[in-house]
């Protein structure tokens, strides 16, 4: 479904293009890729590849009529911001910006070049659009309401161990999206009788730093 979403979300923003290739001669659409991660991980080698397999079954072609402008942060979300704003001076027809940081730091870049988020939390809580049914601007896409989901698989995990009593939530606090999801968390935690453990890291070789209920550093 969400390779479908996005397929479609893509056949709307670049028909203005196809019209044009009819009346003119052939132009080179360009899309902007954002990225949040690294190019070399096994689930982005399998999100672009989605992407150019959903673009193939629109007629765009790399190399024919089609290029991509690809931009990796790896891992280091102070560089979208920079990174956003070479895809804008590229002149990009269209911008996708992986996750909640890419998307805003695409939206912050420029107010006219479309955006497609193929999947964020919560865009409407983080500011990315107005509302679900009434987005504005230029950014669309897909979410996967993590609140709803987040708080479900507490639920879950309390009905397959029921003796459980803490539990350890792992996230990064550069990340956004985590705000909203963790404040779910955190009721839903309540009203199941289960004490959450927060602890932060922003990458693989920084330590983890447990929180306090109150948001401080626990030590």
């Amino acid at each position: 479904m969400r390779l479908i979403g996005l397929v479609l979300t893509f056949s709307l923003l670049l028909a203005p293009l196809v019209s044009f290739a009819q009346q003119q001669p052939p132009r080179i659409a360009r899309i902007g890729f954002l990225g949040v991660t690294s190019a070399s991980l096994s689930i982005s080698v399998i999100r672009v590849e989605a992407l150019r397999r959903g673009l193939r079954d629109l007629g765009y072609v790399e190399g024919k009529n089609l290029t991509i402008e690809f931009r990796w942060a790896e891992g280091r979300h102070e560089r979208l911001p920079e990174l956003a704003a070479e895809l804008v001076g590229l002149k990009v027809d269209v911008i996708v910006a992986q996750g909640t940081q890419g998307a805003s730091a695409a939206k912050q870049a420029t107010a006219t070049i479309p955006i497609v988020m193929p999947v964020v939390a919560d865009p409407v809580d983080t500011g990315l659009v107005a509302s679900l049914a009434r987005p504005g601007g230029n950014v669309t896409g897909l979410t996967w309401v993590s609140q709803e989901v987040s708080s479900k698989r507490l639920e879950l995990l309390k009905d397959a161990a029921p003796r459980t009593k803490r539990v350890a939530v792992l996230s990064n606090p550069d990340n956004r999206s985590n705000s909203p999801i963790l404040k779910a968390m955190e009721l839903a935690a309540r009203s199941l009788g289960l004490e959450l453990q927060q602890f932060h890291a922003r990458g693989p070789s920084e330590p983890r730093k447990r929180l306090c209920s109150d948001g401080r550093e626990a030590r």
